[in-house]
């Protein structure tokens, strides 16, 4: 999945904007850090303030395209990155709220849901613009359909759906946060 996250980040390097360049390479960035972050693995505890310092970038980075996108008008584009942003946020708080909160998580699930659907149409409008001869709409749809797959496949290993290989949920507790 990675590598082909990497050459979505070289296709915009090529392609696209440099806005959609630098929000693309933000994300990869901050997906790699949120796997390994709460992948299971011990960083040593000098990579933590390196590793949350990167993301707090990368986060910065993308609300900043977010903000970029809504300034040129680009509001398909704009509600596309607003709700990633909303899925970002609801992985934080499924990964950082405690568990006996049954009812949020509940909610937390069915909003997570409603903002992958409207991702996935989208998607759905970037493919139909592009069938219908827009140039730069076949790297949108393609880009759209790329995360939809990134984020289901992070969505079954950090909550433990992966299969026998997981050892299961993977929370950060608030002093790791």
């Amino acid at each position: 999945m990675y590598g082909l996250l990497a050459a979505n980040v070289a296709l915009y390097a090529l392609e696209g904007s440099p806005t959609e360049s630098i929000d693309t390479g933000a994300w990869v960035l901050l997906l790699l850090l949120f796997e390994w972050e709460t992948g299971g693995w011990r960083l040593p505890p000098w990579s933590q303030p390196l590793v949350r310092g990167l993301r707090a970038m990368a986060g910065l980075v993308v609300v900043w395209a977010c903000i970029d996108y809504a300034l040129a008008g680009e509001r398909l584009d704009f509600a596309n990155a607003l709700t990633w942003l909303g899925v970002i946020l609801a992985l934080e708080l499924e990964l950082r709220v405690s568990a006996e909160h049954l009812h949020f998580h509940r909610a937390r699930q069915w909003a997570a849901r409603g903002l992958y659907l409207a991702l996935a149409g989208f998607a759905l409008a970037w493919w139909g613009l592009a069938a219908a001869g827009e140039a730069e709409a076949w790297l949108d749809a393609w880009d759209a359909s790329l995360w939809l797959a990134a984020f289901a496949a992070i969505e079954l290993n950090v909550f433990g759906l992966a299969g026998p290989a997981s050892t299961g949920e993977r929370r950060i507790s608030s002093s790791e946060s």
